[in-house]
């Protein structure tokens, strides 16, 4: 995972930097030192304190952090999360680039943080999808955790999950799955298999065929779920996907899945609103 964050980091500073900031450059002396303080200007989950530190020594190694809040702090407005201080080039360079990645995050933490408290006291947890800004991934899914949340597969290389175009295009359901166990037999390769399934019909397939570690209910309405889980009757892990919102992610929950993947935790948010000022 860090092998992303140091990649994206990397693009983050060509996009806005590239051959300088030639703003702090034409105003700011070389030799002069300030400190910026990050000002949480509304209430909700803070997340990509850690992050912002590894950007800041990107930048400058000699900035140094003052760190008085921690990822996945409830925080309200006029909260201090942290102070840096350094160069006034160097903080200035680092300001947008901070603030994007923290807002962003803090805005998935608190989405996150808000489904949790919906499903406080059930065993289902709620996991975020592939449903992401490309390239933002990593992040995403760590603000996900940070708010509480579970994280799915990272990509389409760490797990088998076998949807509706692969059931389509393999053939059916018994054909997909007996596919990828030999698939996994010839590479040697030791990954899960989740399956999607579209109905009773086809859950009954599943449950005939075997093979698989996780089942997901696409699309299911609440009655249909309940008989869902009650025929798989803890043989797999169940899943609950599709028209699930904040408003009914209780009644899915109550059902008995596992697990519920909610696409909005990154891609219907809203960014916590953050400031970093100069002090």
């Amino acid at each position: 995972m860090q092998s992303y964050i140091d990649g994206l980091l990397t693009l983050a500073i060509a996009e806005d930097i590239g051959n300088g900031d030639h703003t702090s450059l034409a105003v700011i002396s070389p030799e002069a030192e300030g400190k910026m303080k990050l000002l949480v200007k509304e209430e909700g989950v803070i997340a990509g304190i850690d992050i912002a530190k590894q950007l800041f020594k990107r930048i400058d190694r000699r900035l140094e952090m003052e760190q008085l809040l921690k990822d996945g702090a409830r925080v309200q407005k006029g909260d201090i999360a942290f102070y840096v201080t350094g160069r006034e080039r160097a903080l200035l360079q680092a300001e947008r680039l901070v603030l994007n990645i923290m807002q962003r995050m803090s805005g998935v933490a608190t989405q996150t943080a808000t489904y949790v408290k919906e499903l406080k006291g059930l065993k289902t947890q709620v996991l975020d999808t592939r449903k992401t800004t490309p390239g933002m991934r990593v992040l995403d899914k760590l603000a996900v955790k940070t708010g509480g949340g579970g994280n799915h597969r990272m990509g389409l290389f760490d797990m088998i999950l076998l949807k509706d175009n692969h059931v389509d295009f393999a053939g059916g359901i018994e054909q997909a799955i007996v596919k990828t166990l030999e698939y996994l037999q010839r590479t040697g390769l030791n990954l899960a298999i989740e399956i999607e399934v579209r109905s009773l019909e086809d859950l009954k397939t599943v449950l005939r065929v075997g093979g698989v570690q996780r089942i997901m209910f696409d699309n299911f309405d609440l009655p249909t779920t309940k008989e869902a889980v009650t025929l798989v009757a803890g043989r797999y892990e169940t899943e609950s996907s599709g028209g699930i919102t904040l408003e009914n992610l209780r009644a899915y929950a109550e059902c008995g899945v596992d697990f519920i993947s909610v696409g909005a935790l990154t891609h219907q948010i809203k960014s916590l609103d953050l400031s970093l000022k100069a002090i």
